[in-house]
């Protein structure tokens, strides 16, 4: 292919910026191959800017589909066709998209229609209920379809991937770019307060999915009180998601409590700062189910499924569900049981090495014919070394 390849990157979400932001940067390292073009939905719009800047990245053209009380067909549907119209104009060589949100699929829908080809980072992932992450795990079945290159995390992303027929030689094992995002802002110095003195257990939570909306959110919320009611040494700093939803049960249940911060969610680096002084993570995040593990946290997995079993299977993480009873009793061990603890927290991360980013560099110019030399695949027990 004569020129750098026109690369066009959509991203809406914060973790779709922090995954992709290290693959924007390694792209723009190499101007005489890429040209990168990056696309904001705007789904996230109070959140999107603190975590470019992390990157020193900006948006070229912001799609703005969120509008108030929208439904998730209206997300789409907006998606979809502001996608085609800047599709039309620009004409890109490739379309990059990254996990399972809702402009996931409806860009690579467009895309399609446009005849752009589509390249999936982060693709492969199941948990084997199509309603549960909702409707995530749709989402990320629906584009795979649409998909020409299969940016792969794992080896077992891969091997769901080829139970679907896609082809060997379309599928690239790059491992998580998550990592690489990690230990770019664990570099950084962060700023956030960590709310816990001398002598006092950290537990960091995330709780926002849409699945657990209503009583499942109630059950963390009551766990966390119980939790904080029981060990005199523990503070918990929760990381309450803006959606009225999840923020009005949190501050019903537990702005009251001793021991017990709802913040709004930090910027990246901060963030990550918080992990890094943190005992114990409590979550329902992708994400932080990849990260934590690279920091030496365990995580308990306050989800009825989780598409990222490797870290299940690795023992860096436990499924522990959104029941109150259960969040308390496997936490509570963790707390009281050093052994226990030690194990989870030494377990050798399997999502990444921090190197994914110049993985699905090679393996772009590889499919366009820039290199003939096809990357080696990401193996976990290989490649990826704990740090921190």
């Amino acid at each position: 292919m004569p020129g750098p390849i026109e690369t066009m990157i959509v991203m809406g979400t914060r973790p779709e910026v922090t995954k992709l932001g290290p693959v924007a940067l390694e792209l723009r390292s190499h101007p005489e191959q890429f040209r990168v073009t990056l696309v904001g939905t705007g789904q996230h719009r109070e959140m999107i800017p603190q975590h470019l800047t992390l990157f020193r990245l900006k948006l070229d053209h912001d799609l703005r589909v969120m509008k108030l009380r929208q439904s998730l067909a209206d997300i789409a549907a907006r998606t979809l066709q502001r996608m085609e119209a800047l599709l039309q104009q620009t004409h890109p060589h490739i379309l990059l998209v990254e996990g399972d949100t809702n402009a996931v699929f409806a860009a690579g829908l467009a895309a399609f229609y446009q005849r752009v080809p589509v390249a999936h980072v982060e693709a492969g992932l199941r948990s084997g209920d199509i309603y549960d992450p909702f409707p995530e795990e749709m989402n990320r079945r629906l584009v795979s379809p649409l998909t020409s290159i299969h940016l792969a995390p794992t080896v077992k992303a891969k091997k769901n991937l080829l139970r679907e027929n896609v082809p060997p030689d379309h599928i690239y094992v790059t491992g998580n770019t998550a990592i690489d995002g990690l230990l770019f802002a664990a570099s950084r110095e962060s700023r956030m307060p960590s709310h816990a003195a001398r002598g006092q257990r950290l537990i960091l939570v995330t709780a926002h999915r849409r699945e657990s909306w209503g009583e499942g959110i109630r059950q963390i919320c009551l766990a966390l009180a119980d939790l904080a009611a029981r060990f005199p040494d523990v503070v918990i700093v929760y990381a309450v998601h803006p959606n009225p939803l999840v923020r009005g049960i949190a501050e019903e249940v537990l702005s009251d409590k001793e021991r017990i911060h709802l913040v709004p969610p930090p910027d990246y680096a901060d963030f990550v700062g918080l992990m890094k002084r943190s005992y114990l993570i409590l979550t329902d995040s992708g994400g932080i189910q990849e990260e934590a593990p690279s920091l030496g946290k365990p995580v308990l997995v306050m989800r009825r499924t989780t598409e990222r079993t490797e870290g299940v299977e690795a023992g860096c993480a436990e499924l522990v569900g959104v029941d109150r009873k259960t969040i308390v009793a496997r936490a509570s061990r963790l707390l009281t049981d050093r052994r226990r603890y030690a194990a989870m927290a030494r377990r050798r991360n399997p999502y990444g090495d921090g190197r994914a980013a110049a993985r699905i560099r090679r393996a772009l110019a590889h499919h366009f014919g820039l290199s003939r030399r096809r990357p080696a695949d990401f193996v976990a027990d290989r490649g990826a070394v704990r740090k921190g």
